[in-house]
């Protein structure tokens, strides 16, 4: 029997990823946003480490181990971003001035 319902799961992955859709489309500042979007990925890897655990396969652990790579390169893609707006003098990591990357 798993430590946890399978609904109580869900449930705490629906909470886990409305606080994240909420950061996304509230926060206009870049690094909150990519915040949120990792919060909104480790809901979903909780879904599937729940869903694992409750069907005993460990299909689960293996999309856990996906989505972390996933988040990873997430974060490594947008902070080279934001390093490259800063690079070219952007006072400001407002999301909503991003048209300065020309190239």
């Amino acid at each position: 029997m798993p430590a946890f319902p399978f609904n109580d799961t869900v449930l705490l992955a629906t909470v886990l990823f409305s606080v994240g859709l909420t950061g996304v489309l509230v926060r206009r500042n870049m690094v909150f946003m990519l915040m949120s979007l990792d919060i909104m990925l480790n809901a979903a890897a909780l879904v599937f480490v729940g869903a694992g655990a409750r069907w005993h396969d460990a299909v689960g652990q293996v999309m856990f181990l996906l989505i972390l790579a996933l988040a990873a390169v997430e974060t490594a893609v947008g902070l080279a971003i934001i390093l490259r707006l800063h690079a070219q003098g952007r006072p400001t990591l407002d999301a909503d001035t991003g048209n300065l990357l020309q190239g």
